[in-house]
Formats: C-alpha cells, structure tokens, sequence
C-alpha cells in the first residue's frame, strides 16, 4: 500500500478547540455549517415559489431540535452495544459531541418538526420538502465533514491510492488487521454522493414538474440507493436486523420505496403545476409595488366611488387557487 497517495486523518487536536470556558467541536460546528446552508437554500428556493417573509426560520425552530433528537435516538438504538453494557456510563447516549447522529433518525424527526411549523406558517408541507430536497443533501455534505474530523465512518480495508488512514489505537480499528492498514473513506463518498445529487434534483427541475413532494422523493430515492451500498461497506454497521442486514441498509431500502410510492401518488393526484406554496385559502393578500399588503375594497368604498371613476389599478384579486 502507498501511504504517500492515501488521505491522512486529521490531527486529533483539529476535533475540538476551547475558547474561554467553552470546548467547541469541530462535529458540532460541520452539523451548524449544514443547517445555515439548508436553511439559505430552503428560504432562497421557497421565496422563488412565493413564500412571504421567514417562514423557513419558522419552520426549522421545530424542525431542527425534533431532528437532532431523532437523529441521535435512532443513532443509539441502532449501537446498543455501545452504549448499554455493564458498566457503561448511561450520559454518554446524550453525548452528541462524540459523534453518532443518524440521519433515518433526523428524518423522521425533522418531518414531524417540520410538518408543525408548516401548519403554524400555512405553508404546504410538501412545497418545503421540495424546497429542502438539494438543501439536504449539502447540509448532509457539509456534516460528513465532522465524521472525517472524528476519525469514523470509515469502510472495510482497501489498497486502492486514496485510502484512509485510520490509527491503530483508534476503538473502530478492527482487530487482527496490522497497523497502517487503509480504509474506504465513506465520508467522502457520500459527500460526493450528496452533492451529485443535489445537483441531479436541480437539473431534473428544469425539465419536469417536480412539486407537490416529487423533489423530494428524488431524494429520498437518491440518497436511499447510495447509502444501502456505503452501510454495507462500512466497517462499524449498525445491529443487524432480519436476514442478518444491517438496519440501516434496510432502512435504506425503505427510504427508496417510500420515495418510488410517493413520486408515483403524487404524479397521479397532482398532474398540474402547483401555483402557491400556501395552504388552500391560506395565501396571504398580494402586494403593492411598495411591498404592502392589498386589500380589496369594502363594499362600503365600492357604493361611494363614482361610477365612471376607475379603481386604481394597485388593488388587485387575491390569489386563486
């Protein structure tokens, strides 16, 4: 093997700095990098479809916390062995800072976050699951980056030139193989992965109709088939499950069918465009050409105003729907 064309990991002091009392991880700073990102592309990409004001900010208040909670939950409960063992220090399934932050988990528990904030702001949820389809999958990029900081989500050994490097002393070295063995840099691969298909959603976007959720099955589809092959690569798989596959190469699995079954319900109940990211009724009164809400006029104003005397032309219908 040629060490000299392999990747190195980094030195472990790049995983964390302090300043003043505070230790900041370098993890926990790729995962905040990943939400700011989705969060300016969700809002650029939803104010495009005619979103009024923060309603992102609005929605990722529930979405983000419900998500990192899921994340980390479905992360432990797939990693029992991890964590619940005689003698084991039962804070560390809250020590997130670590590392382990499943992202079937943050789906889950970002989808029930998000669908609050959706009602709360009378945005349709699948007009923000569309927005946030490719937002995804760069914030997902920009989080592989603290695994590689970590030294974890690595693959079973390999010769090929860019190898990890993964120390012996680290505790998911594998036993038996000698020190200097390369492994396949999973992080990597996903974050090429991530943003190939970031960047698939938004061609396919010029070319078809992807609203009403079918950008978003995209990427569940997308992403499902590229991370059932990395989990059955990876060196640390989660507890295997039914026919002795790992869980998340079945939750994988799932994530595709759940992405083909929508994309094909979607297309039959919504063969049109979509003409408002808002709820039905719920659009807010247009604007003016200084960005003030127009109302239409009282029937009061419309008895007093002169017949032949013209309605000025700023007030306009709201939306149809």
């Amino acid at each position: 093997m040629n060490r000299h064309l392999s990747i190195p990991s980094p030195d472990p002091v790049f995983a964390q700095f302090t300043l003043g009392p505070l230790t900041i991880h370098t993890y926990a700073l790729c995962i905040l990098a990943g939400i700011v990102a989705a969060t300016l592309i969700t809002s650029r990409r939803l104010a495009q479809r005619g979103a009024r004001g923060p309603v992102v900010l609005d929605i990722i208040l529930w979405a983000v916390p419900l998500g990192i909670v899921g994340a980390r939950f479905y992360h432990v409960f797939t990693h029992t062995g991890d964590y619940f063992y005689p003698g084991a220090n039962l804070w560390n399934v809250f020590a997130i800072w670590d590392g382990g932050n499943a992202l079937y988990g943050s789906l889950i528990g970002g989808a029930v976050g998000a669908y609050i904030g959706c009602r709360q702001t009378e945005i349709r949820f699948w007009s923000f699951a569309d927005a946030l389809a490719p937002a995804m999958l760069v914030a997902q990029s920009l989080g592989r980056f603290g695994n590689y900081f970590n030294h974890e989500l690595f693959g079973l050994p390999t010769t090929l030139p860019w190898g990890l490097q993964i120390e012996a002393s680290n505790p998911k070295f594998p036993a038996g193989l000698p020190a200097g063995t390369l492994f396949h840099p999973l992080f990597l691969y996903e974050i090429i992965w991530d943003l190939v298909g970031a960047g698939i959603i938004l061609l396919l976007e010029r070319r078809l109709n992807l609203r009403w959720g079918r950008a978003f099955a995209v990427y569940l589809i997308w992403y499902g088939l590229g991370r059932s092959w990395l989990e059955a690569i990876r060196i640390d798989p989660t507890s295997n499950a039914f026919l002795a596959i790992p869980a998340n190469v079945w939750a994988s699995f799932v994530l595709v069918a759940l992405g083909a079954a929508l994309f094909f319900v979607q297309t039959k109940r919504h063969p049109g465009p979509e003409d408002s990211p808002y709820r039905d009724g719920r659009q807010p009164a247009p604007l003016d050409d200084s960005n003030r809400a127009v109302t239409a006029p009282t029937v009061d104003d419309a008895a007093g105003a002169p017949e032949d005397e013209p309605q000025p032309s700023s007030i306009r219908k709201p939306f149809d729907v």
